[in-house]
């Protein structure tokens, strides 16, 4: 060893511990808030690092989105097979405010009506809502067998297929154009689009299980902390009643 170095000098005491903290000690939980338009309100908990010094809690939890089944948002298993994505724009005390994200149907849901001996038509169009969200929107419709027909193929022509993906785009521009956020996230629940698109095309070639199986938010309008509350309404207000669980906050461990 060179003169004048001695390698224990910086390390300390031999075989001292470093004190192991429980992180879980620095978090609070925070409940999610799903808008009035969906039955059930408070959708899920989520876990946050405490505010210290410059570091604030709120920080963190915007922007934040949660996934969530829209049968366990209106209570009805035959919903499930689409799900919301909600996005955190607010957090108004331990109350996480969510606006729409996003919306999708599951990928069971979609290969369940991909059969053989049919047409699978796609469509998507951007389009922007009255209160300032560009919306991009994907449908699929099938085509099906004419009243009496006894082929068992039911294959449209290209030029069938295009005249059927024209009156989709303009059908879902016509409808979103004219509603709010809050009135497309209604008309996608009971598939109102879907069916008024199944109507217009009929004279094209007969179509079936017409969905919008995809909508995404390409851009958010400005933040508006006055329409948010009131997409909420009351916080004590939980809409429909839900079953209250045995949840109960750990206790802060100052070591394991």
């Amino acid at each position: 060893m060179a003169i004048g170095k001695n390698k224990r000098l910086s390390k300390g005491k031999k075989g001292l511990k470093k004190k192991i903290i429980d992180p879980f000690s620095r978090k609070e939980w925070y409940e999610i808030r799903a808008p009035t338009v969906f039955e059930t309100r408070i959708v899920g908990k989520t876990l946050v690092n405490r505010s210290q010094g410059t570091k604030n809690a709120v920080d963190y939890l915007k922007n934040r989105v949660v996934e969530v089944s829209l049968g366990d948002l209106n209570k009805d298993e035959e919903q499930a097979f689409r799900k919301f994505k909600l996005r955190v724009d607010e957090v108004a005390g331990r109350n996480c405010l969510t606006s729409f994200h996003s919306m999708s149907i599951t990928t069971d849901k979609l290969r369940s009506l991909i059969k053989k001996w049919q047409t699978m038509i796609e469509a998507h169009v951007d389009v922007k809502t009255t209160d300032g969200y560009i919306l991009r929107l994907f449908a699929v419709a099938f085509t099906k067998r004419h009243i009496g027909q006894t082929k068992s193929t039911t294959y449209a022509q290209s030029s069938q297929v295009r005249a059927i993906r024209k009156k989709m785009m303009d059908i879902m521009t016509n409808e979103v154009t004219s509603s709010t956020m809050r009135e497309v996230i209604q008309k996608f629940i009971p598939e109102s689009i879907g069916r008024e698109i199944e109507k217009a095309c009929h004279v094209i070639y007969p179509i079936q299980n017409v969905l919008i199986k995809k909508c995404k938010v390409v851009k958010f309008p400005k933040l508006d902390a006055q329409k948010l509350l009131e997409s909420h309404g009351s916080l004590e207000d939980t809409g429909s009643k839900v079953v209250k669980t045995d949840f109960k906050e750990p206790e802060i461990q100052a070591e394991v």
